[in-house]
């Protein structure tokens, strides 16, 4: 079996290697010295970059301007982007277009892939629910007025929702009266609509919005069965993605700094009790690796397997939760007091996996998952 990626896989991640490679985690204020947000907006020159190296539109078809890739090539951007703490929303508006483009009506896709691609307009994901522990889809209901075409109204809050203040349109996970459950594409500025400020451990803002009798045009509506899951499966193996290009960072950080550290005559990276630690983050990387892929192709390919994507999703969620964690605390620990020296990139990193930590979710919580997905689906 051939497990190379393509070439236009690669080139994406080469794009993405290209305009990241100047950009500097420190370029905002610490997250340790700030109250508030580490900046008013989103890296609008970055953004640009990205759009000029067309990598908002690496999923959308050519139709839209797009380079018509998958979720292994946003992937590899992703793991790119994470390495040098991007301030900008590639993962959710990538993600926001995709699920437009596979689920969305004609008139929306229109409306909204090109100019999203070109940069114009800048789209999220609200997936947190109400209070970051319950399904994000049951923290807001939706119910359709009477009449063919009619408007859908929304009521319900969403928390922690990134780029919430930046984004002109936020798609909002809702349920129905028949459990089933749509996505609106709900305008920055509307009607019925509250933003209150949040925070993020990385000193980003974010938003929790508030709908109250929010009336969304039902062109702005997708009502098609699975729409919601794909959504946040790609979200997810995104955000595995961004913890493993984090993670990979961290690491070469550790061993730079360790290999340069001298202790009663040695660089510390000789002594056996580091180069241990070193090794044991290297196979947590590893394993994120190989799970991220696998997830992430599953998405791509719609290939079958005897568990639905959901478990494959679980795993690489589990490994990538844990092992982002384990990797910052262990390089913590190897830098001694220089981890926690605002002066050095290390504690962005280590504020920035938290963050995807808890967007992850406890791997506990995912094993259980897994578990239920394994006792419902025969092995055999």
């Amino acid at each position: 079996m051939d497990f190379t990626f393509s070439e236009e896989q690669q080139a994406a991640a080469e794009a993405a290697r290209g305009v990241f490679a100047d950009v500097a985690p420190d370029a905002v204020p610490s997250p340790a010295l700030t109250t508030g947000a580490v900046a008013d907006e989103f890296d609008r020159a970055l953004w640009a970059r990205l759009a000029d190296a067309d990598l908002l539109s690496l999923l959308s078809a050519q139709e839209y301007g797009g380079a018509g890739l998958d979720a292994v090539a946003l992937c590899l951007a992703l793991r790119e982007s994470a390495k040098v703490l991007p301030r900008v929303p590639l993962l959710e508006n990538s993600a926001a277009m995709a699920a437009v483009q596979a689920y969305g009506g004609p008139e929306l896709r229109a409306e909204l892939l090109e100019r999203a691609g070109r940069g114009e307009i800048v789209l999220t994901v609200a997936a947190s629910g109400r209070t970051g522990h319950d399904p994000a889809e049951l923290a807001v209901t939706a119910r359709q007025e009477e009449g063919e075409g009619a408007d859908w109204i929304l009521d319900g809050v969403q928390t922690a929702v990134p780029w919430a203040y930046d984004a002109d349109y936020v798609v909002v996970p809702a349920h129905t009266a028949t459990d089933r459950t749509v996505l609106a594409l709900v305008p920055r500025v509307h009607d019925g609509v509250a933003r209150a400020e949040q925070f993020s451990t990385s000193g980003e803002r974010l938003g929790e919005l508030r709908l109250e009798s929010a009336r969304i045009a039902a062109r702005d509506v997708i009502d098609v069965e699975g729409a919601w899951e794909w959504l946040r499966d790609l979200l997810t193996t995104g955000t595995c993605a961004l913890a493993l290009g984090l993670g990979e960072r961290v690491l070469r950080m550790s061993s730079e700094y360790t290999s340069k550290r001298e202790q009663f005559g040695f660089p510390v990276a000789t002594f056996q009790a580091v180069a241990v630690q070193a090794a044991d983050r290297y196979i947590d990387l590893r394993a994120m690796e190989v799970t991220l892929w696998q997830a992430a192709w599953r998405i791509a390919s719609g290939a079958r397997g005897t568990l639905p994507v959901a478990g494959d999703v679980a795993v690489a969620k589990i490994w990538a939760s844990e092992g982002v964690r384990r990797v910052v605390q262990t390089a913590q620990h190897l830098h001694g007091g220089f981890g926690a020296d605002v002066d050095y990139p290390l504690h962005r990193y280590h504020a920035w996996a938290k963050h995807l930590e808890l967007s992850l979710g406890p791997a506990a919580a995912h094993e259980e998952a897994l578990g239920d997905l394994l006792a419902a689906h025969s092995l055999g």
